[in-house]
């Protein structure tokens, strides 16, 4: 694991160069060490307590362009089903749903060791943008580079793969069910699936990571900002500030599936946006973060990717833990090449205090 640090934090210091935006977002832009008092004045974070408050507001800004985080009265018993068992390279594959709320089932694959003894960290996997759904984390189609919900359960740990409202076999209407975006239902769906995890006798509750590409990678960034439950997470091609999202274009991120409140609200200007990834990545800390970012990726060029971690970095050291955000940049595209999935794979393992 020493190599994994050393490595990121010198690609860090190379490109740091590139420097944050010097647009100004409403947690204050390049720096979040502040937070706005009883009487809506700007403070300098000073103590621990001073940044919660800052981090309330971070999560604040979140839900106005979101929508609200559902209160534990929406929470429904699991429901947990077992559809089918299957082992397939030593991997037992359970094909399961769960209740994330009234009438509301999803779909998901649940991956464990067939010769697992004992209890081991559970690992929520999310997929990207993709037809398939959960079938390409599970390894059942799609990239074999996308395979991680297999690869990890081959080393040992308890994955779930469940399907993103209206891919796979999920349909959903969030609009039509109280949610103001896909993205909140979505962050809904998996702390219910950390609940899952949680309550399997396979898993210990205490060691719960997440791991996603591209949509699952800012869908893991989302849910550990909500669910401090989540200890480490991996997120791959899933991010960078809206400011450099194709040139300040936020349409991508504008639409049902998303948040449409940043068109119909924002008018899809990162400068009005109450929150960005620069926040999301602050409010994650003191717990682990690893980035995998390509210097090739055309949906989320790398120097925004870099804005955001210069920028969430002294949140880190503020709270002890400057190496525990941790970024790699392979020369590749919008992809996880097999050495930086391994090397997020020994980073759970530390994370996770597993082998």
């Amino acid at each position: 694991m020493k190599k994994i640090f050393s490595y990121a934090i010198i690609i860090i210091i190379l490109f740091g160069s590139s420097g944050c935006s010097s647009r100004q977002s409403d947690q204050g832009g390049t720096d979040l060490l502040f937070y706005k008092n009883n009487f809506g004045k700007t403070k300098r974070v000073k103590s621990l307590k001073q940044w919660q408050r800052s981090r309330n507001q971070i999560l604040d800004g979140m839900q106005q362009v979101m929508g609200p985080l559902p209160d534990s009265s929406k929470k429904v018993p699991l429901d947990l089903h077992i559809i089918k068992d299957t082992l397939i390279d030593g991997v037992r594959y359970l094909r399961v749903s769960y209740a994330a709320e009234k009438n509301d089932n999803v779909p998901a694959y649940l991956l464990m060791p067939s010769d697992l003894t004992g209890t081991v960290p559970g690992i929520l996997c999310l997929h990207q943008t993709i037809e398939i759904g959960k079938e390409e984390p599970a390894g059942l189609g799609g990239s074999p580079n996308l395979d991680y919900a297999f690869e990890l359960a081959k080393r040992g740990y308890v994955t779930l793969a469940p399907d993103y409202p209206n891919f796979g076999e999920y349909s959903f209407n969030p609009y039509q069910n109280g949610y103001l975006s896909s993205t909140m239902k979505g962050i809904w769906n998996h702390m219910a699936a950390i609940d899952l995890l949680q309550s399997l006798p396979e898993v210990d509750p205490e060691r719960i990571g997440c791991i996603g590409h591209s949509l699952g990678g800012h869908n893991s960034l989302f849910l550990a900002a909500f669910d401090q439950r989540v200890k480490a997470v991996v997120t791959s091609c899933g991010f960078n500030s809206f400011f450099k999202y194709y040139g300040g274009d936020l349409t991508g991120w504008s639409h049902e599936g998303y948040m449409p409140r940043i068109a119909s609200v924002y008018e899809k200007d990162p400068g009005k946006m109450p929150f960005d990834f620069t926040g999301v990545l602050a409010s994650i800390a003191p717990r682990a973060v690893f980035i995998n970012a390509p210097l090739k990726d055309s949906n989320f060029e790398v120097s925004g990717v870099y804005d955001c971690v210069n920028t969430a970095k002294p949140v880190y050291e503020l709270l002890k833990a400057p190496d525990r955000i941790i970024m790699l940049n392979p020369d590749a595209l919008h992809d996880f090449p097999d050495e930086v999935r391994e090397l997020s794979y020994d980073f759970f393992d530390k994370e996770l205090n597993f082998k």
